[in-house]
């Protein structure tokens, strides 16, 4: 997030896109209702009428993968209408030019057929969000979850910029993270191109400290491989040992029985995690994890902001901290790492070679913790990024965006498209969440969520089991008729094995980040006789 959850109570107006919030996100989600209750104003743009959108002054039920289309119909209105902060623009960005060339095709007329909304309710929100300043963005992964995931975030970024709400308060571009601590598995280096603190492994000079601070020689010079690149590479033998860490993979990637050959192909498989679950299934070595409360360690949520985790409870039998664990790993291959607790790989290690976090010590973090970049420890954080229009690259890029349609729509085969998501009552695939009993009373299964018209169009009554497939796969499940789904649409999680929406999801990614397109494939619907 460029800004932070304490900004939500002073916003004056936020645009939710591509988010359930209230399901997902539904600690952020209060605080974006406790702002509308006090009198912020909300447009919310989603496929479902959820019910963050029930609160919205205006909610924009755009077809599933037609964000690009619509966010640059948006700026199409504000730029021939002359909406948009001249100033900010003049002066703290760059390449405006290409973006208005191409969002001149981007009429509201022109968006209006492949979003599925009218021309004038485009109109109505560009006027909308222009008439009230600053505006707060969010969005989650109903943006990044397709094979444009990246241009989608382009195209928050475009728009918010071309409104001159960035480097302000109670504005940005927010996009709320999917799990715990994501945020600092990132900050640490967690992806295949960065060092800790996003240094690029392509850049000499920053190789070369990491090799000092760590005693090692020819650290790679190339970007690694993304999850799904690893899990083909299993296949044809590229990959020979595979380390799995806090990761269902056999639930989470699209395509199960894709996945599941994958990890069946794996030479040598390891998984560390706190309790057995689908992937462990496949693992030649399990390493027993101490979970989050059993830890000492810090956590960074959506805001940047670093936090300390205390220990609640001594972890059962033979787990261990995760830092642990991999330091004796570390040893059998002949490296002494000399920190004794995660405040020391902290104080000693992360702070000093992470250049935004080397003003964040555990000393400072007995409250309510640090918000990045704290370069320094006089430094108090940093609540909201790029103040006054200052950009980390100097000026901001347009980076223009052309819509394409999902890699998967619908036929005569297969008329409707399924979109994924979370619900409230558990969290992912129900690992920790499926071992207690009053969230399995409050949800204990699966269901396809479908619209009174296709109900009554084929037939089917709420509560029936029904049959949902893909080119992929088939589950049985049964049908929640709801309003909150538009015709033509079915809509599903990924919680419980047996109807998993994953049996059916399509293995395309984004080419930039290797995203799946979670939130749009082919399906069809059938009753099941005597069901």
């Amino acid at each position: 997030m460029t800004n932070s959850f304490n900004e939500f109570a002073r916003a004056k107006m936020f645009m939710i896109i591509g988010s359930n919030m209230t399901e997902a996100h539904p600690v952020a989600a209060t605080f974006v209702k406790n702002a509308v209750i006090q009198g912020a104003k909300m447009i919310v743009v989603d496929p479902r009428r959820h019910k963050l959108a029930e609160m919205a002054d205006l909610h924009v039920p755009i077809r599933v993968g037609s964000d690009i289309a619509f966010l640059n119909a948006l700026m199409n209105v504000l730029i021939a209408e002359k909406l948009y902060d001249r100033k900010f623009v003049g002066s703290c960005t760059v390449d405006f030019d290409k973006l208005a060339a191409t969002v001149t095709k981007y009429t509201p007329e022109y968006a209006a057929d492949i979003c599925g909304v009218s021309a004038e309710t485009i109109r109505d929100v560009a006027r909308r969000i222009s008439s009230v300043k600053p505006m707060m963005v969010c969005y989650t992964l109903g943006i990044t979850e397709h094979t444009c995931g990246t241009r989608n975030v382009m195209s928050v970024a475009n728009l918010q910029m071309l409104l001159g709400n960035m480097g302000v308060e109670c504005g940005g571009v927010n996009p709320l993270r999917g799990q715990n601590n994501v945020q600092g598995a990132c900050d640490m280096g967690a992806l295949p191109n960065v060092f800790p603190g996003y240094q690029r492994v392509t850049e000499e000079a920053i190789r070369e400290k990491f090799q000092r601070a760590w005693n090692v020689e020819n650290l790679p010079y190339f970007n690694g491989l993304m999850i799904p690149q690893m899990m083909e590479g299993l296949v044809s033998k590229k990959i020979r040992g595979f380390y799995i860490f806090g990761e269902n993979l056999a639930n989470t990637e699209p395509d199960i029985r894709k996945v599941e050959h994958e990890l069946a192909s794996a030479e040598f498989l390891v998984v560390q995690d706190i309790f057995p679950n689908e992937t462990t299934r496949f693992a030649h070595v399990v390493l027993p994890a101490a979970a989050w409360s059993e830890n000492d360690g810090t956590f960074s949520n959506s805001e940047r902001r670093v936090s300390r985790v205390r220990t609640a409870s001594p972890p059962p039998g033979v787990a261990k901290p995760n830092w642990w664990i991999f330091q004796q790993i570390a040893k059998r291959f002949g490296q002494e790492w000399p920190a004794d607790s995660a405040q020391a790989i902290w104080d000693d290690e992360v702070s000093v070679l992470a250049p935004q976090l080397c003003g964040i010590k555990y000393r400072r973090l007995e409250g309510d913790g640090l918000q990045w970049p704290c370069p320094d420890e006089a430094h108090p954080g940093t609540c909201f990024l790029h103040r006054d229009g200052k950009f980390t690259c100097g000026l901001g890029i347009f980076k223009p965006a052309e819509w394409a349609p999902p890699a998967e729509v619908p036929d005569e085969t297969y008329p409707m498209v399924l979109s994924t998501g979370r619900r409230l009552a558990h969290y992912h695939t129900r690992t920790q969440t499926g071992r207690c009993e009053g969230l399995n009373d409050l949800l204990g299964e699966e269901t396809a969520d479908i619209s009174p018209l296709d109900a009554q169009t084929l037939g089917i009554g709420h509560g029936e089991i029904i049959r949902v497939s893909s080119r992929r796969g088939e589950v049985n499940v049964k049908a929640n008729v709801t309003g909150q789904v538009p015709k033509g649409m079915v809509w599903m999680a990924f919680h419980f094995r047996e109807a998993n929406a994953n049996w059916l999801t399509n293995a395309v990614f984004d080419e930039i980040t290797m995203t799946a397109e979670y939130k749009a494939c082919a399906v069809r619907i059938d009753k099941i006789a005597g069901g």
